[in-house]
């Protein structure tokens, strides 16, 4: 007698395999299909954005963008170049020599220097560095450094945007002692798009003619407008020539203003911008210029040049009107005569242009 039950048995077990591989067939075709379906669920992949740059770079951009800019403008340094230089110089602002001395470019003091100064440990321990009333006069000096200094010069024979090739230079010229300066200069750069400020092109950085041959004070005297007591009845009338547009006083540019002129017209011709002219003249920011005024066309110094130490208070005379006359900021003119804001010297006073007034 046939055992049925042996036969079912063996039969199950004859298609077990079949059945065990259908079903894993089935199962696998799922597995398979599951992230197609997902795939298809998912939006489109969005282009990538640009980075936003380091953390601690958007704060320090904002701050100074503009002031970089001016002094492209003004001096043919990149902007690019002078941003890296001061995020790398000065740790955005952070460092010893940033908090302490305002100095974002880590200049020394060489042997030209004669303004305030730090001791700070580099290369060698307390070596002297420059020390600046504000981060904008660090940014000022740093221009001025790089296109008065003769290691310098061939900088400015490189094309306006070319930041890498400036990099490069600085390192070859020594402005750093680290191997890798130019990297960390494209590096901070490229990171954070710094190239997009060069993109305004500066003034040409050929050197200028020399003014005609009149003594700088001559000139101011001549053209000052600011209630200056000895000229109320000697005052000449001065033609200017093309060549006498940009004159210098104290190593600061300035012009005279002319017959018609307004200050768009001015700002237009030397490419400046609105804030510069009441900022660098310290006047307000909706003056108008009047003809025969004088207008510095950048920032004034915090001390007289060599050989003027002292001045005699004219009748009328202001700090204001000295300061123009000295290219000085009158916040120096202050400081330097320990005068209180608001408060103005009496005829016949000295002013000291140089240095702290001695204490009687």
């Amino acid at each position: 007698m046939v055992n049925k039950k042996a036969i079912l048995t063996g039969t199950f077990f004859l298609f077990l395999p079949k059945l065990v591989f259908m079903t894993y067939r089935k199962h696998l075709i799922y597995i398979l299909l599951i992230p197609l379906l997902i795939h298809s669920c998912r939006p489109a992949r969005q282009p990538a954005q640009p980075s936003a740059g380091e953390p601690n770079a958007a704060a320090y951009i904002a701050r100074y963008k503009d002031l970089a800019v001016s002094e492209m403008k003004r001096t043919g340094v990149p902007a690019s170049i002078t941003l890296a230089q001061g995020m790398i110089e000065s740790d955005f602002g952070r460092s010893t020599l940033a908090r302490q001395a305002n100095n974002h470019f880590g200049i020394k003091c060489h042997k030209d220097w004669t303004g305030p100064t730090i001791r700070h440990h580099d290369d060698r321990r307390n070596e002297c560095f420059r020390k600046y009333s504000s981060p904008e006069e660090s940014y000022y000096d740093h221009s001025d450094f790089l296109r008065n200094g003769s290691r310098y010069a061939f900088l400015f024979e490189l094309d306006d945007r070319d930041y890498k090739g400036w990099a490069r230079g600085l390192k070859k010229a020594g402005y750093a002692t680290n191997p890798d300066y130019a990297n960390m200069l494209i590096r901070k750069i490229e990171q954070n798009s710094l190239q997009y400020y060069d993109q305004e092109r500066p003034v040409r950085r050929k050197p200028e003619a020399p003014a005609v041959a009149v003594s700088t004070e001559r000139k101011v005297l001549a053209n000052d407008t600011l209630a200056d007591n000895d000229m109320t009845d000697k005052r000449e009338e001065v033609t200017l020539k093309p060549a006498q547009r940009v004159m210098e006083n104290n190593r600061v540019r300035y012009i005279i203003v002319q017959e018609g002129e307004t200050r768009e017209m001015i700002e237009k011709e030397f490419r400046l911008l609105k804030w510069e002219l009441a900022r660098y003249n310290e006047l307000r920011e909706e003056f108008v210029p009047v003809a025969g005024q004088i207008l510095y066309l950048q920032p004034k110094r915090d001390k007289a040049e060599p050989g003027k130490e002292t001045h005699i208070v004219g009748e009328g005379e202001t700090l204001y009107s000295v300061s123009q006359k000295y290219a000085i900021k009158r916040s120096r003119m202050n400081e330097m005569n320990r005068i209180p804001e608001g408060e103005e010297p009496l005829p016949g006073s000295r002013l000291w242009l140089r240095r702290m007034k001695p204490v009687n």
